[in-house]
């Protein structure tokens, strides 16, 4: 992935004052307005009961990046002054590429759920607004498609056929949570026999906690084994569980009184719980708490109503190529009965 770190808020397209209207060569039109912060509460009402609108594009998430971080050029789509899109983002390479999501896992359109007609509209509206703006390119990462609440693909078929092409594709694995209380009977022997095991081991015990100091700690234990370091520093975090506090679960896993081990679950809206930081430290890795931390995952997300699982991408970070396959982790994944999702990243060249 791309690193915008760093990147000051230092272009707008003044030629069009911050609205825009695209007369496309369908009947309707659709205005195009950029993002201010005292549209924030349309924004973020939109997002919450939108068809595949995530927390990752509210601006209650994005607020906890500091100010001037990113050079963030959010849009809003309107048809007849009602809204019906919004597409969070921001600029780099001097303001001449767009990307969605910039400080976020899942960005692109949002929108309701509407007819195939309008999303090819909407594409199209923002493609005359980047041309307006002299944006050399587009790179649009929406959500998976078991992000939306009914199935549909009218804006990524819409990108294609506007000549989107891909710049890459990351493999992620969900758990369908479909079986509800029975599902444990669906993971392999494996998991079975382990999650049993753990489970009569009554000094290991699993709890919610808002902890996340003690948290932290094993992250970043975790994350120096594999030469690494935590997409969020501790501030970040404690500053998400400020804004979005109905929308992270912390759950740590003990050993008698010592923590071992810790999963930050992001409740991205009412389908989807994302397993953002699965970690133990290594040195209690043969007490199994990551099974522990999946089963207790997917009773609470199954009992509580949500359809999915996200346990996130598996690829090797250290790869020459990033679509590289981690297949032990992969192969981890699939023992809860996890599916492969893919995350694909939409590119729009426009200097052609």
């Amino acid at each position: 992935m791309r690193d915008f770190g760093g990147i000051a808020s230092l272009h707008k397209c003044e030629t069009k004052k911050n609205f825009f209207n695209c007369e496309t060569d369908m009947t309707s039109s659709i205005a195009v307005r950029e993002y201010a912060g005292s549209m924030r509460e349309e924004w973020d009402a939109f997002v919450e009961s939108s068809n595949n609108g995530t927390m990752f594009h509210k601006q209650a998430f994005l607020d906890y990046h500091a100010a001037g971080k990113f050079a963030f050029h959010h849009l809003m789509f309107y048809a007849n002054d009602r809204l019906i899109a919004v597409l969070p983002g921001g600029l780099a390479q001097n303001g001449r590429d767009f990307w969605s999501p910039v400080g976020a896992s899942y960005g692109s359109l949002v929108t309701g759920d509407i007819p195939f007609e309008q999303s090819l509209e909407v594409v199209d509206a923002l493609l005359s607004y980047a041309r307006e703006c002299q944006w050399n390119n587009l790179y649009l990462i929406p959500p998976p498609l078991i992000y939306s609440h009914k199935y549909s693909q009218h804006t990524e078929y819409s990108m294609l056929y506007r000549k989107f092409g891909f710049e890459l594709h990351y493999i992620s694995h969900a758990v369908e949570l479909k079986y509800r209380d029975d599902f444990l009977r669906h993971f392999d022997k494996t998991a079975r026999k382990t999650i049993r095991k753990v489970l009569r081991e009554q000094h290991i015990r699993i709890c919610e906690s808002d902890d996340y100091d003690t948290f932290y700690k094993i992250l970043l234990a975790n994350k120096a084994r594999h030469n690494a370091t935590p997409t969020h520093s501790l501030e970040d975090l404690k500053r998400l569980r400020q804004l979005m506090p109905e929308k992270l679960k912390l759950y740590l896993v003990y050993e008698g009184d010592t923590p071992i081990a810790g999963s930050l679950l992001f409740l991205c809206n009412a389908k989807v719980v994302l397993c953002f930081y699965n970690m133990l430290l290594y040195e209690y890795e043969h007490r199994k708490p990551i099974y522990l931390i999946m089963h207790e995952t997917i009773r609470w997300a199954s009992h509580s109503g949500y359809t999915w699982v996200d346990i996130g991408v598996s690829q090797v970070p250290q790869a020459t190529d990033p679509m590289t396959p981690s297949l032990s982790l992969i192969n981890f994944k699939e023992r809860f009965n996890a599916r492969g999702i893919l995350r694909s990243t939409y590119h729009k060249q426009l200097n052609q």
